[in-house]
């Protein structure tokens, strides 16, 4: 569904407006932040023995940390749940992330062990959560948002990836993978539709080479959209914050 396309950028459009951010990849057996911010550098570590820190790699303004950059090309991470709730706590408490306005997790899909173990962790101000137009993804984050709501993660939101494309040929309006899939489901589910992503193979292209769409494209539609999204984001978070007050 592209929800690690959605976090880079979210990532990079807020660093974009000034702010301090952190980007988590835990999606350990598909880690592609590391390609997708086109850093191929391994971390630093610091600190007197039994004390050390990680340091983060950092990008486009953003702090990285994924599972990729200790990896060999192509080696596959073969785990089980308890490692990688051990993997995802250590990124967590020993990575030196400095003063952060923002951290960014790309989760894996589903509803496993790495998320019941991030909200374990830390204290998740938010989730946003990522489909597509069509009824077998929106069915997964309807499961994801009973999961969620279960052990009490506020939602800030879902995200429509993918909403159709423009046709390089004849301009016309193609809705590759259905039409208002992520508006039906922000409705049913009560929560904000945070905004709509076009399908755009610039995007891919982006990720491909390392340059994330709202930094390298903040005019196109999918640069916009990112923008929106992240804006849409900081939003919900100052507004559940003042209402804490």
């Amino acid at each position: 569904v592209g929800k690690s396309t959605v976090a880079v950028n979210l990532a990079a459009a807020l660093a974009q407006k000034g702010l301090r951010v952190g980007l988590l990849d835990a999606d350990v057996y598909g880690p592609d932040v590391p390609l997708m911010f086109g850093e191929e550098g391994r971390p630093k570590v610091t600190g007197a023995k039994g004390e050390e820190k990680i340091v983060p790699l950092e990008r486009h303004g953003v702090k990285l940390m994924s599972l990729g950059f200790l990896l060999e090309p192509e080696q596959p991470a073969i785990m089980r749940g308890p490692l990688i709730s051990g993997i995802l706590k250590q990124f967590i408490e020993q990575v030196e992330w400095g003063e952060l306005d923002y951290l960014i997790v790309d989760m894996p899909p589903g509803t496993g062990d790495a998320q019941l173990s991030l909200v374990q962790t830390v204290n998740v101000q938010g989730a946003v959560l990522v489909t597509t137009p069509q009824d077998v993804s929106t069915g997964d984050v309807r499961r994801a948002v009973r999961m969620f709501e279960r052990v009490r993660t506020p939602l800030l939101g879902i995200v429509e990836n993918m909403a159709g494309m423009h046709c390089p040929h004849c301009g016309e309006h193609i809705d590759v993978f259905g039409h208002g899939g992520g508006a039906v489901l922000a409705k049913d589910m009560h929560l904000a539709l945070l905004g709509s992503v076009p399908l755009d193979p610039e995007v891919r292209i982006a990720g491909d080479e390392g340059k994330p769409t709202a930094i390298s494209a903040p005019d196109s539609d999918a640069g916009r959209a990112f923008t929106a999204i992240a804006e849409q984001v900081i939003q919900a978070l100052e507004g559940a914050a003042a209402a804490k007050r």
